[in-house]
């Protein structure tokens, strides 16, 4: 079998870190190819007095940078984005956001994929339409008669994955992180946590939340995102970081069950 390969699609620079760095580190560090592609470069992504934004070109090329340095402290392979702005992406032609996916796909060939779950993790409406982009550019990928623009061949991913919080890691971190609602189209969105017996995945990866907390710290202009998080001596940060590592299998072509998988290769090893 050719070499494992996991592929994270997200929507923002620092998804990757704060939502499941440590998985990340582990299979990196184990050898894994691990790549991301970023459908943003979080143009939008300012938590300062508004007078001193530096606008979304210079903010843009601030969060490239960092990403760019968290990528490297997680030993990942390879950074593309997919060149929307940050608060837009649920706004990008469908058709051609699939396309812009399928070809990084193809061209890297993953056996897993993992993204946002079809609430987007807490409402956000770029981690909505990501997720759903990805999930379809998996279908198109595989599909021979599907031409991406570079006319690549077709690649089946065998299992795709969400990237999803549950109730002990939520209950843990809420009293950290203070108000965690926003208002989308007049409406109150929040963290919904899923429910522990929902969960088809626990990844144990303590020993690289080292590197995962690190990988935050270079997400140095979202700061304010993570509250008090961000002031905890690393060791302390790190053990909450253990807690993530969870996912729930949305499709697999190689097992499946209701026994809680340890690994996202389960059944390509």
């Amino acid at each position: 079998m050719d070499s494992l390969k996991l592929l994270a699609v997200f929507a923002h620079p620092d998804d990757e870190s704060m939502g499941m760095g440590g998985t990340l580190a582990k299979y990196a560090a184990e050898g894994v190819d691990t790549h991301l592609v970023s459908a943003s470069r979080g143009e939008r992504g300012w938590f300062g007095p508004e007078e001193e934004n530096p606008g979304l070109s210079i903010l843009g090329q601030t969060r490239t940078v960092e990403l760019q340095n968290a990528v490297n402290a997680l030993g990942m392979k390879s950074l593309n984005f997919l060149g929307y702005i940050d608060g837009e992406v649920d706004k990008a032609d469908p058709a051609e956001a699939i396309s812009r996916i399928v070809t990084h796909i193809r061209k890297i060939k993953p056996q897993v994929v993992v993204t946002f779950p079809p609430d987007g993790n807490y409402g956000h409406p770029d981690h909505i339409a990501i997720g759903q982009f990805a999930s379809a550019a998996i279908v198109c990928a595989a599909d021979s008669s599907y031409k991406d623009s570079e006319s690549l061949p077709s690649h089946r991913v065998s299992k795709l994955y969400y990237m999803v919080d549950g109730e002990n890691f939520i209950n843990l971190i809420s009293p950290f992180m203070g108000d965690m609602t926003f208002t989308v189209d007049d409406q109150i969105r929040e963290e919904t946590a899923w429910k522990e017996w929902v969960i088809t995945t626990r990844i144990e990866m303590a020993e690289h939340c080292g590197a995962a907390y690190r990988a935050i710290l270079c997400h140095k202009s979202q700061m304010a995102t993570i509250g008090m998080l961000a002031e905890l001596p690393e060791e302390s940060a790190s053990a909450v970081l253990a807690m993530q590592g969870t996912f729930y299998r949305a499709f697999s072509l190689v097992n499946g069950g209701r026994k809680v998988e340890t690994d996202l290769f389960e059944g390509l090893r």
